[in-house]
């Protein structure tokens, strides 16, 4: 079971520094959280992802399912023997790539903007028409979808959701909910987030049924869209039940940092970890935690590394530009991670250019350094007493006049 203590309050936010006690280890908060959707973090060893300063690693329930199978890391003995990580882990409940991908593979959607209960996409990656047709049917008992890699129909419960990630074995683990698009009516956000509320008692139940050695913890997700009244409703109705900490669902704009986040955190209760999903903009992070967030996790960080941008304090840069052709600086000057320590912008760019495989790799340790290690900073300037000058300081020099 979770142990969460909180250390220092920030005066006047409902921000906090804390310690979050898993079977795998102690967390320190608030902290980013490294995501490794297929029980790998790409193009990084475990040792790797650990020598960046990386606390904790969030696995993929839909996909892991889907590829190699729940009862597959069920037989290897759960997810930190078969990736090989010591270190706290999370996994997602599925559903959000259940509905995502399930739904609108092909179309460049994220998430379900229908207020109809059958959403579907019949047609190939570039706009024409063949003869697999992607499905997602809503019903109160799950969402029926199909398998992005081959086509194949599965199902979706509260239930079944919760029985995977048991099998996978994560030290905290997500109650299923129905992930709704920003875009959709006030209705069908009510609608959907009725729907998330009986799922999490379903979730909750499951859970309790399986988790007689009270290793895995269950967070309940608060959604309810951009909608105040809604919002603070299923922050209430969740905060309710007895999950051990709270995910906060949803896409969210930098606004919504100061605002949506705020009006959950105010009813959401003080003494339980809460998690932000899909979420790691630096302007982001420092919203997120002066409303009370205690972990994020987002794979923006190697995902932009992969395609060559990278962090810097002074903002982000292309790699790829002509002008680090021969810039044998390194990426940030007085960065203490690997790809900074012993190789130049000229030869990650280089290695871009190149097509080789360690361009993805030494790009994904820096960006999870600068990301990882300004959550860390973060933390530090709550302890130092000294957040609003140094948020200040680095969103000014990071976005410039840009936010």
């Amino acid at each position: 079971m979770l142990k969460f203590n909180i250390q220092k309050k920030m005066d006047g936010k409902l921000g906090r520094v804390g310690t979050l006690e898993t079977p795998h280890g102690i967390i320190e908060t608030p902290a980013f959280v490294t995501v490794g959707t297929k029980a790998t973090v790409k193009a990084l060893t475990p040792e790797q992802v650990k020598d960046l300063g990386a606390q904790v690693v969030l696995a993929n329930t839909y996909h892991l399912y889907l590829q190699p199978g729940d009862e597959i890391l069920k037989k290897a003995g759960g997810l930190h023997k078969f990736m090989n990580w010591s270190g706290p882990t999370m996994t997602d409940s599925g559903g959000f790539q259940a509905f995502s991908l399930g739904a609108a593979f092909g179309d460049n959607v994220s998430k379900i903007a229908s207020g109809e209960s059958v959403v579907s996409h019949c047609g190939s990656e570039n706009g024409g028409t063949d003869s697999s047709c992607a499905l997602a049917k809503i019903d109160e008992d799950g969402v029926v979808f199909r398998s992005h890699i081959d086509g194949s129909e599965h199902r979706f419960t509260p239930e079944k959701s919760i029985q995977i990630q048991h099998n996978i074995g994560a030290d905290m683990i997500f109650a299923f909910d129905e992930c709704t698009s920003p875009q959709a009516s006030y209705e069908y956000q009510k609608e959907a987030m009725g729907r998330t509320h009986r799922w999490a008692k379903r979730s909750l139940d499951e859970h309790k049924k399986l988790n007689t050695d009270r290793k895995i913890s269950l967070l309940g997700i608060v959604q309810g869209g951009r909608f105040e009244d809604l919002r603070k409703e299923s922050a209430k109705v969740i905060s309710e039940m007895d999950f051990d900490g709270f995910g906060i669902g949803g896409s969210f704009s930098k606004e919504d940092m100061y605002t949506a986040v705020g009006w959950v955190n105010e009813i959401l209760p003080e003494d339980k970890p809460r998690h932000l999903l899909g979420i790691g903009e630096p302007a982001d992070l420092f919203g997120g935690i002066e409303n009370g967030i205690d972990l994020f996790d987002c794979v923006a960080p190697t995902r932009m590394g992969r395609n060559g941008t990278l962090h810097t304090s002074g903002g982000k840069i292309n790699i790829l530009n002509a002008k680090f052709k021969d810039d044998f600086s390194p990426i940030e000057e007085g960065c203490g991670c690997y790809a900074c320590q012993n190789y130049t912008k000229a030869y990650i760019a280089h290695l871009f250019r190149a097509k080789e495989m360690q361009a993805g790799t030494l790009a994904s340790i820096h960006n999870l350094y600068f990301i990882i290690n300004l959550v860390k900073k973060i933390r530090q300037s709550i302890l130092n007493e000294n957040f609003e000058e140094f948020k200040a300081e680095f969103l000014e020099r990071y976005y410039g006049n840009s936010l």
